[in-house]
């Protein structure tokens, strides 16, 4: 809730402010040129940095690789897509600080330490049954095979025929 209030209330009244400084100080027409274009110079920036993630992924994704961070990286830079066309000199600043690659790893950490304390990994604690990956806490115990699934119920059900499934 008090995340809201600073985001839809503190933010415009803060952005309204720094205009009118601006603009008191260089003028109305050129405050607002130069709002229009730090707008299409973000916009550029945006697309150029955007193209560049988009391509790291598909060459990771093609090695085999999963590209978590440029992940991340792809949604922050799209945040600061947002923040870019939003007009404000505040707002413009902290999308360009997303958008530099010598800054955007300081936020990367920020949001990739956010998730690792919010989220539980299943096999890495007390969910852990073997070290061998398997699971036991299906219908069917299973073994995780490179993405095949191996019916470690085989033993027991050797002589009977495999279940089937009913037609409606």
């Amino acid at each position: 809730m008090f995340l809201l209030i600073i985001l839809f209330i503190v933010v415009p009244i803060a952005e309204l402010y720094v205009i009118i400084k601006v603009a008191q100080n260089t003028g109305v027409l050129n405050s607002i040129m130069l709002l229009i274009l730090v707008s299409i110079i973000g916009a550029w920036l945006v697309r150029a940095q955007g193209m560049g993630i988009i391509r790291k992924i598909k060459s990771q994704l093609a090695g085999g690789q999963l590209p978590n961070k440029d992940l991340v990286d792809g949604g922050l830079v799209l945040f600061a897509g947002a923040l870019m066309l939003t007009p404000g000199f505040l707002t413009d600043a902290l999308g360009l600080l997303l958008l530099f690659p010598l800054t955007r790893p300081i936020f990367r950490s920020i949001i990739l330490n956010r998730f690792r304390s919010k989220t539980t990994v299943f096999g890495s604690s007390k969910f852990t049954q073997t070290k061998s990956n398997k699971s036991q806490n299906s219908f069917f115990f299973y073994e995780n095979d490179h993405g095949r699934i191996i019916d470690q119920d085989t033993d027991r059900n050797s002589g009977e025929t495999p279940p089937m499934l009913e037609d409606d």
